[in-house]
């Protein structure tokens, strides 16, 4: 991390789990352990129905909540989908965009993404974009064109005002809930091209304040490592950030 340039971000990513219930409990129990700690911006992005219960727990403390998903549309026919001003209304800040699990299970596209990024930006709402390869991408040899072509098609259109707003999250695929971690190294090397594609696009001094997450089965016991590296702005936790105390620790390593 370099904190004189850009701000530092762990967000948790609980996808489909807790209950409105179980959130509020989580939330109850990281509170007092995040409390003070002011050295990186705190985010939970949670299911859709625990928005509500999320946002009203965590008032008053330096938690922000997310949302895991937005459609690109601003209303109309899309059965089950959540627009940006919905999720604006209920008091939600940030929303995860193009998240592997999404690309694989639900057919989003390079495209769709762009097109949630900027519906999401243009409504005010923060981004958090995920790239990433596959393990045959990586096994290639072709993980940074895989990474620049990603960040490129979603990062169409979205100007370098809106940038300020946009965090983008590598996240290799092959390391997503599988316990099996990148090294430091390639945690760095990955955010690192995401960082020159963006320097391409929109010029060094944008790209050098831009927040770029890893993700990938970051925790209590590795996050240390990952996060002392340069390109390594923060985390995007899966599991870890279901339990407390270790999703705390975490935030402890960014500070």
């Amino acid at each position: 991390m370099n904190k004189r340039k850009r701000k530092a971000v762990i967000a948790g990513n609980w996808k489909m789990n807790m209950t409105p219930d179980e959130a509020v409990a989580m939330i109850n129990e990281l509170r007092p352990l995040v409390k003070g700690k002011r050295g990186c911006e705190i985010v939970l992005c949670v299911p859709a129905i625990d928005i509500p219960a999320a946002v009203k727990a965590v008032k008053g403390s330096r938690i922000k909540i997310g949302a895991e998903n937005v459609h690109f549309e601003e209303k109309g026919a899309f059965t089950g989908e959540i627009s940006a001003k919905m999720l604006l209304t209920c008091g939600v800040e940030y929303v995860i965009i193009g998240h592997s699990e999404r690309r694989q299970y639900f057919g989003e596209t390079d495209e769709t993404v762009n097109k949630r990024v900027k519906a999401a930006l243009n409504a005010g709402l923060k981004v958090i974009l995920c790239v990433g390869e596959v393990l045959a991408q990586r096994d290639l040899g072709i993980t940074g064109e895989v990474l620049s072509m990603q960040t490129k098609i979603a990062l169409q259109g979205v100007t370098l005002d809106q940038l300020k707003n946009l965090i983008i999250a590598y996240e290799p695929v092959w390391a997503i809930g599988t316990g099996r971690v990148a090294t430091p190294d390639q945690a760095d090397e990955g955010n690192g091209v995401v960082r020159k594609t963006v320097e391409a696009l929109y010029g060094k001094a944008a790209a050098e304040a831009l927040t770029i997450q890893y993700g990938g089965s970051m925790n209590e016991k590795n996050a240390a490592e990952l996060l002392g590296k340069y390109n390594v702005d923060g985390g995007l936790i899966g599991g870890a950030s279901l339990v407390a105390a270790k999703f705390a620790a975490i935030v402890d390593a960014a500070q």
